[in-house]
Order: C-alpha cells, then sequence, then structure tokens
C-alpha cells in the first residue's frame, strides 16, 4: 500500500525480495565490498576473490526474512567492531529513563554512522529495540548506499531541495514521520542535534532542528506540552579518540584559510569506513532526562538540550593531554586520570600530529580539548 511516507521512511519487510536482489546485483557494492575486504591482496586475485564474495552475500541474503533478520546478521559485526576498536564501552543514565514508551533521542553528532550504532547499542545489550535512525540525502548519492541505509531502519533527511517552498513541504513531511513513527508505529528515534558532525568538538544543538519538529505541532498546542509529547532524551557520546581527527582537522584548517572546504563525492563514505574500523580507545553513552518543562522557543529547547549533552559528555584522559599541549593547563576535568591514561593519550595524540602542518595539528588538538573549554565558559 503506497504511504505519504514511502518517500523517506525505512524499508519495510515488504521491500525486502527487491531490494535484497538489487543488492546482490549491485557491482558498485561487490566492487566495494572487495576493495574493503581484500585490499591488501594481489589484484591478480580480484576476479576470483570478487565471485566468491558475490557468492557470500547471495548465501547470506537467502536467511532474510525480515528487517529483523538482517539486523540479527549484522549483530556480530557490530559487536566485533566494538571489541577491535574500543578498549571499553561504557553507559549511564539508561536506567532512570522509562523506554515502555517510544523516545526521541537527540545526541551530539561526533561520527556519521557510529552514533546512532552505539546509541543502539546500548538499548540492545539492555533488552530494548534499536531505533529509526534520521540520515542525510547527501549520504545517498551511491543507490546501494541508500538501499543499505533504508534496510538498517534509516529514514531520509531531504536537504538537497533548492525552493524555499520544497524545503517547507519536506520538512513537514519529515516532522509529521517523526511523530508517527513515536506515536503510530511504537518505535524510538534517533536525530542528531546538528546537521552535520560537530568537527571542531563544540556540541551545539541547532535551533532549526526543534523548528522543524514543531511543524507537525497543533497551532493550538503549546509548544511546551508539543516537546513533551515527543519525550526527548538528550544523549552524549564521547570518544576518547576519534578515528577522523586527522580529517577533521584538515577540513577546518582548509575552511579557516580558504573560507571553504571542496568535499569530494566519496569521502562520507570514506569517514563511515575510518569511523568504524578506527581506533576510538573507551567511549561512553549517557542518557540524560525527558525533557520536560517549560519553553518559549526552540532556542530555549536547543539551550536545556545543550546544558544536558554537555554535562552528560565524558572527558578522556586525550582531552586533559591535548588542553596541556595547547598550553591550556587551567583546564581540567572533575576526575583525575591515572599516569598511564595520560602516557598513553600524550603517545596517541603525539604521534597524531607529528606530521602535520602546525595549523592543522592545533585544529585536531583543539577538537579534543574543546569539551573542557565549553565546561569553563
Amino acid at each position: 500500500m503506497i504511504t505519504k511516507f514511502d518517500s523517506i521512511r525505512p524499508f519495510d519487510d515488504s521491500d525486502l525480495p527487491v531490494v535484497l536482489d538489487r543488492l546482490v546485483n549491485n557491482r558498485q557494492l561487490m566492487a566495494s565490498l572487495l576493495s574493503f575486504r581484500f585490499s591488501s591482496w594481489p589484484k591478480l586475485l580480484h576476479p576470483l576473490l570478487g565471485w566468491l564474495t558475490k557468492k557470500y552475500v547471495l548465501k547470506q541474503s537467502e536467511n532474510i526474512r525480515s528487517l529483523r533478520d538482517f539486523q540479527v546478521l549484522v549483530e556480530p559485526y557490530v559487536q566485533r567492531m566494538i571489541d577491535k576498536t574500543t578498549d571499553k564501552f561504557t553507559i549511564s543514565g539508561l536506567e532512570q529513563v522509562d523506554l515502555r514508551t517510544p523516545c526521541l533521542f537527540i545526541s551530539n553528532h561526533r561520527d556519521i554512522a557510529l552514533d546512532p550504532a552505539f546509541v543502539n547499542w546500548a538499548l540492545h545489550i539492555n533488552g530494548q529495540d534499536t531505533v529509526r535512525i534520521a540520515v542525510g540525502d547527501n549520504l545517498l548519492n551511491e543507490d546501494w548506499v541508500a538501499d543499505l541505509i533504508r534496510l538498517n531502519k534509516c529514514f531520509i533527511v531531504n536537504r538537497s531541495a533548492k525552493d524555499r517552498r520544497q524545503k517547507l513541504a519536506d520538512a513537514k513531511l519529515l516532522s509529521e514521520y517523526i511523530f508517527h513513527t513515536l506515536k503510530s508505529d511504537d518505535q524510538h528515534i534517533w536525530v542528531a542535534q546538528r546537521e552535520g558532525r560537530a568537527k571542531d568538538g563544540r556540541d551545539v544543538t541547532n535551533p532549526a532542528i526543534i523548528s522543524m519538529l514543531s511543524l507537525n505541532k497543533p497551532k493550538t498546542l503549546e509548544l511546551s506540552a508539543y516537546i513533551s509529547q515527543l519525550r526527548i532524551v538528550p544523549v552524549s557520546i564521547s570518544y576518547e579518540f576519534d578515528p577522523c581527527d586527522i580529517s577533521k582537522a584538515n577540513e577546518l584548517h582548509e575552511t579557516e584559510l580558504t573560507g571553504a572546504y571542496d568535499k569530494q563525492d566519496s569521502e562520507d563514505i570514506r569517514s563511515i569506513i575510518d569511523g568504524m574500523t578506527g581506533y576510538k580507545g573507551q567511549v561512553h553513552v549517557h542518557f540524560g532526562e525527558v525533557l520536560d518543562g517549560e519553553f518559549a522557543s526552540a532556542k530555549e529547547v536547543a539551550d536545556h538540550l545543550d546544558k544536558q549533552i554537555l554535562a552528560g559528555y565524558r572527558p578522556f584522559a586525550s582531552a586533559v593531554v591535548a588542553a596541556k599541549l595547547l598550553g591550556l593547563t587551567e583546564l581540567s576535568p572533575s576526575q583525575d586520570f591515572s599516569a598511564r591514561e595520560i602516557a598513553a593519550a600524550e603517545k596517541y595524540l603525539t604521534k597524531r600530529t607529528e606530521n602535520l602542518a602546525p595549523g592543522v595539528a592545533t585544529k585536531l588538538l583543539q577538537m579534543y580539548a574543546m569539551p573542557l573549554q565549553l565546561r569553563k565558559t
């Protein structure tokens, strides 16, 4: 049955046969899997490895009868990623959130794929269903990427419209879909606090996100009452080390020098892969309190989110060392770190910055130290 949300909703079970067949026969997907998995193997073997890769994907797809089956298939890979690329994964605050009613989780945004993945994992290991994820249409340039994303409970945020009327229509549809998901489909949702990652480490909610959520609000309903209905939960995601720190620092430095940054077509996909496979050290996810109070504007809601997200952010030794290397010795978190943690962070950051131009190195260190600076202001 055709619905008004078909253009943005995640795939459902009825979509699976067509989508899986499309993926298995997509040459770009097979080539990407081959490049990712066997990049160091001799090119002479690539035809054989490509054939074996397709056979393996085809075999796996035969076991998928529902979206739940797809997530079960993905689950061990997420577990393996956490085991191989993190030293410790911790959670706090979730026990204080009533999850019997769907929540709209709004988190800081440091990594394209990992932010919702870690929120999902925190919910999953606590016996909860995973979230539906808001994803910008800038990530959907490749058909196979769009298919994989929508198989993984992602819905589309259309940002490419140029016409103001179309932009408003897209925003209204998105707002309505989010409310429908929470109230009719009984599903949790994850949304980033801003468009684009906080490459400088400054976690600030864009009030436009709140304004978009409020477009579905009945005119007779107060903003505070509608925000209460959405059950917004602020989430703070803290990474000890960022696998994309160098690329972020390069972008920030180039933007500062030239006033612009020319992003390559495949750069977002590269960032996703680097984030998934790169070393992250410790990762902590903190769930705040459901927003409840009197809010006169979207800006007031955003400010309240910022306070909770900053308060829930857990600084690691990397932040302290970065501040020290920048000469910001007055910055210090509430907790102490062992000499071993400090030494490990110093070794990591020194190695990451040793071959960088001074301006790029400074941007990288500022990124790590920023949460400490924000707490001082």
